[in-house]
């Protein structure tokens, strides 16, 4: 009776039955206290008999008095916070807490009655549209302030109590004064006499004899059976005489119901918000943890039998595919709840031993996830790395595979003796200004205030469980503690590195000193110190807070060293964990946390802190992200420095350029990079082309990066000695040609803001970059090549004449000769350029001459694919139009294709150059080869044009072009055709100034038609015997056309002869 209670003092339970309070009686303060704390069968066996009045005032009390935990076991949330942070809109007039509330004051709770522990009653759910009215039976056992079982008509089947318990136990909380009180049954029948015992049977028989006489006649057998098993039992039991000694004390949870819940949430594989549901479960367990409630550790009990029991993990497993990532964050969150719940500082040690058996059970099944998500991993056992663990797990630091649960199973070897660890989380004042111990494990530092050296994620999971077993004065500080602690770690680092400066920058050598970084930890510890401190110091600004909340030291608020905490945090340098799932859970937490701190208004202090850790981070050596010298396979801080830098520009803009351009580096990527000195030599890895681990988050890091480099740009803009400093970093440290590219278009965008002049320095630096990316995509496939062309011809024409002539000038090192020629100089000398340019005619001629130069250039590098841009590029300038045919010439006996060169001969007709069309033509005959089955070449309407072409130049032209035809033509259609064409006209009929040639037809017995008709029965003659030898029914039909064709050339040649 003497015990301690340190819960808040219990709602009174006069509220409107008067406004006058007067002192409470002994018998109420003594009953009360009783009621809370001893199971009623102790009391009875206590005091032999006790007295009517004692007895009604231990039931009175023994009711539930406050509506917190009611509300809990009601409702997914308590006050809205679950369902803000889960993003859904939830209608609270839903919750059965609420509709619990309607009910009551809407006054359809009825027939109220309390028979000892035992309470009932009738709540009517009123009519709907859809629904008739309904009056529910409730009934209620409670014990020890907890309602220990409830039943209620309405059949509900859910994880928490319907509308109509919450209204009866409202009911009973608000108007106590109202409800009828009976003691215990037991009690009543004690107090009849034989005659009335009987009749009390029997009415009651009566009243109910449908339901009750069955039970009444077995009970009245075995009561009237010397050796039956009811006469071997002193006594009788009584429901409503409260719970017995040996009965756990907990409120009522529905076991079967949270098992069926958690299941249908599994089987609905993450869709229909069965993920954000399961999230609901946790934060009840957090709840009720809070509450210092054990059905906190029952229910979570349930929940991970579930998840073990999850049919998928043995198919991912067997199929050797990963979880999804949303059901790998609800495993990560399973196993950070076993850890604060073995961290109870106040639990049981053999309720810890029932845990630690259970989660060993769990640990060892062959498909309990894994805490990276990938095998193979060895981190050393951190947890029992420390004094109080010395001889702690040993078997399972040399565990290859570490799953959600091995922290929690460590943590079991973990307590709460330590003397130095009591003082901290028990005594706001917990000083010693006299302390001058200054080694590496002081227990103080120089201000006297308490250090607690621990690995810091341990620590901090202390931390998490003193907050979510309700103890929050405690969690704060022990973190304050850790804090002091990790500032004075990090003096003593920047000493150390100080001190060893030289000797590390000459050996340009540095080592990791945290295989486990702090961000992105399972046990996530910066963010559990953040979330400590940034909840007490909104309690603190809140004037209506009881707690009185010790100030780490004077001018310092809990704001400012929650945001130091967060900086120092993401400012370690740390190695980049193994797999998948770990690296997205570094950047998905870096990015979290960066948002918390973004919802934080700075002021002249935090920014003294954010000057001091920037200064500490440059300086800070291998301890430090941003330290001179860092790790190949480090965390990179792109994300962390654009935050800073972003904070720090309207302040110190020197200090944010240094920040932002150290972080800039990206040394996994780099082909020389610093060596490195680890303990695990598997990381002593190169990185191209086969490094391990694999990077998987590479190209979100490679985008933040190009996001960091942005930034500056954008802020520089203006500043042509930054511009120039972040540009040599962009060309230094980014590596991807895509990521270039849009940092030059960034800048383009900036430099050309329509409500301003265009920055020409910014322009410069768009154009330099642009170059950069042409330089590196000149010799790799890249789908948007022909966009960056494009694009660096337009940003050039920005810049001015001269950026154009200077690309065309060295367009070898930037274009493939196709690109120069179709793209560039095309665009150079087209109508809108000139105009952009405001060009006088001199400026003009000489664009153009660079222009011509340019395709001549390519023309003769490429003159497959450039002579025909050339030809048109320099059709107005005599000498180079001839220099450009004389290129194509040159290479059309050995570098062109027919195709390319009737191309060229077709443009040469269409300009007025018949002649030198005829020739290209004759040449590209030369290397045409058509069989005679290729009767729909695409090349026959080229031979068609090429002899028409002949034809009209004259019989001297058609006669050198037939025997290249007949040479190259096999085809006999084609050669038919060829021949009918040139039987038709006189040759030469397209004479000068378009005079009709009076000359005759051309004779086919004569050559060259002769040579062709020739040609022309000896092709059907071969492709005749062809197609007999492989012919079908199918083909019949197209056969006799083309005998049709054959007769029609034979009759030619009979024609001839007679």
């Amino acid at each position: 009776m003497a015990e301690r209670v340190q819960q808040p003092p219990a709602k009174r339970l006069c509220w409107g039955s008067s406004k006058t309070q007067s002192p409470e009686s002994l018998l109420d303060i003594a009953a009360r206290k009783v009621a809370e704390k001893w199971p009623f069968q102790r009391v009875e066996e206590r005091f032999e008999r006790i007295p009517e009045p004692v007895q009604r005032r231990i039931v009175y009390w023994s009711f539930p008095r406050s509506e917190r935990e009611i509300c809990m076991y009601s409702s997914f949330n308590t006050g809205g916070e679950e369902s803000a942070s889960s993003g859904e809109n939830v209608d609270e007039t839903r919750l059965p807490f609420r509709r619990g509330i309607a009910l009551l004051e809407s006054g359809c709770v009825d027939n109220v009655l309390q028979v000892g522990f035992h309470l009932s009653g009738t709540v009517t759910e009123p009519a709907t549209t859809s629904e008739p009215e309904m009056v529910c039976s409730v009934a209620i056992s409670f014990d020890r302030c907890k309602i220990t079982s409830v039943t209620c008509g309405c059949g509900n089947k859910d994880i928490f109590y319907c509308a109509h318990v919450v209204a009866l136990s409202l009911y009973r909380v608000r108007r106590p004064e109202q409800v009828k009180l009976h003691l215990p049954i037991s009690e009543t029948l004690f107090q009849m006499n034989r005659d009335q015992l009987q009749k009390f049977v029997q009415y009651l028989i009566t009243v109910h004899h449908t339901e009750v006489l069955p039970t009444a006649q077995k009970l009245a057998d075995e009561i009237l059976s010397q050796n039956s098993e009811i006469n071997q039992v002193h006594g009788a039991p009584d429901p409503t005489a409260g719970a017995s000694v040996d009965d756990e004390n907990c409120w009522h949870l529905d076991e079967e119901q949270v098992q069926e819940q958690v299941k249908l949430f599994l089987s609905q594989g993450g869709y229909h918000g069965s993920g954000k549901q399961l999230n609901l479960l946790f934060s009840k367990v957090r709840e009720m943890l809070k509450m210092r409630d054990s059905n906190g550790a029952r229910m979570l009990t349930l929940i991970t039998e579930q998840f073990m029991a999850d049919p998928r993990l043995a198919l991912w497993r067997q199929q050797g595919t990963t979880m999804t990532d949303k059901y790998r964050q609800l495993w990560d969150e399973l196993g950070a709840l076993w850890m604060c719940i073995v961290l109870n500082p106040h639990c049981k040690p053999e309720q810890k031993a029932a845990w630690l058996r259970q989660l060993k059970k769990w640990n060892s099944v062959d498909v309990c996830p894994l805490e990276d998500g990938n095998h193979g991993n060895e981190l050393p056992n951190l947890t029992n790395a420390l004094p109080q663990g010395a001889h702690g797990n040993q078997d399972l630091g040399t565990r290859p595979h570490r799953t959600v649960f091995t922290r929690a199973i460590e943590a079991c070897d973990l307590h709460w003796q330590d003397s130095h660890l009591q003082h901290i989380i028990n005594d706001d004042l917990y000083t010693n200004y006299c302390y001058h111990d200054n080694t590496e494990n002081s227990l103080f530092d120089s201000r006297g205030w308490p250090l607690w050296h621990e690995h810091v994620p341990t620590a901090c999971a202390r931390v998490d469980a003193l907050r979510s077993h309700g103890y929050p004065r405690e969690a704060l500080r022990l973190a304050i503690a850790i804090i002091n602690t990790l500032r004075r770690q990090q003096q003593k680092q920047l000493e150390l590195f100080r001190n060893h400066k030289k000797d590390l920058l000459h050996k340009g050598v540095t080592s990791i000193t945290n295989l486990e970084g702090w961000v992105g930890h399972p046990l996530d510890p910066i963010g559990t110190l953040f979330s400590t401190l940034m909840e007490t110091g909104r309690g603190y600004e809140d004037s209506s807070s009881l707690i009185e909340h010790p100030l780490p030291y004077e001018g310092e608020s809990y704001l400012a060293l929650a945001v130091e905490t967060a900086l120092m945090g993401l400012g370690q340098q740390r190695i980049m964990p193994n797999g998948l799932y770990a690296q997205e859970k570094v950047c998905r937490n870096e990015e979290h946390l960066i948002a918390k701190l973004q919802e934080v208004d700075l002021d002249d202090t935090l920014v003294k802190i954010f000057r001091k850790q920037a200064v500490f981070l440059l300086e800070g050596g291998p301890y430090s992200g941003l330290g001179e010298l860092i790790y190949r396979e480090s965390v990179p801080m792109h994300t962390y420095a654009k935050y800073l830098f972003t904070c720090l520009l309207p302040h110190d803009a020197e200090l944010a350029y240094k920040i932002a351009l150290r972080a800039m580096r990206l040394p996994v990527l780099e082909s020389s990079a610093p060596s490195g000195d680890m303990s695990r030599p598997h990381h002593i890895v190169s990185v191209v082309p086969n490094r391990y681990p694999r990077w998987f988050t590479l190209s979100h890091i490679e985008s933040q990066q190009c996001e960091l480099a942005s930034t500056m740009l954008t802020a520089a803009k203006g500043d042509a000695r930054k511009l120039e400093t972040v540009l040599e970093s962009i060309q230094k440290n980014i590596h991807s040609s895509s990521h270039i590219f849009k940092l030059a278009q960034d800048a383009f965008k900036i430099a050309t803001l329509m409500d301003s002049l265009p920055d020409i320095t910014l322009l410069k630096v768009s154009l330099e970059l642009g170059l950069q990316v042409m330089r590196m995509t000149l010799s790799t496939l890249n789908w948007r090549r022909r966009e960056m062309v494009r694009w660096l011809v337009t940003c050039a024409t920005e810049v001015g004449v001269y950026a154009l002539d200077s690309i065309m000038q060295s367009w070898f090192t930037l274009f493939t000769p196709t690109e120069a020629t179709s793209i560039v100089a095309t665009t150079v000398m087209s109508n809108s350029t000139i105009v952009r340019l405001h060009l006088d005619c001199h400026q003009q001629e000489n664009l153009a001459s660079s222009a011509r130069t340019l395709a001549l250039q390519c023309a003769m590098k490429d003159p497959q694919n450039c002579a025909l841009s050339a030809l048109t590029l320099c059709e107005k300038d005599h000498i180079a139009f001839e220099t450009a045919y004389q290129i194509v010439l040159d290479a059309a006996t050995t570098g062109m294709s027919y195709t390319q060169l009737f191309t060229i001969a077709r443009y040469m007709e269409h300009r007025g150059y018949p002649m030198r069309a005829y020739k290209l033509a004759t040449l590209a005959m030369v290397h045409l080869n058509l069989s005679y089955n290729q009767d729909t070449h695409p090349a026959i309407n080229d031979v068609l044009w090429a002899c028409a072409l002949s034809h009209s130049l004259g019989k001297n032209e058609l006669a050198a072009i037939i025997p290249l035809v007949v040479k190259s033509v096999k085809c006999a259609t084609v050669l038919s055709d060829i021949l009918r064409r040139c039987t038709l006209t006189t040759p030469g009929m397209v004479a000068l100034h378009s005079r009709r040639n009076s000359g005759k037809l051309m004779s086919l017995d004569k050559a060259p038609l002769r040579q062709l008709l020739d040609a022309t029965i000896g092709a059907y003659i071969n492709t005749t015997h062809s197609r007999l030898t492989h012919i079908s029914p199918r083909h019949y039909s197209e056969f006799i056309e083309f005998l049709s064709k054959a007769r029609e050339t034979l009759k030619k040649r009979r024609k001839k002869w007679s």
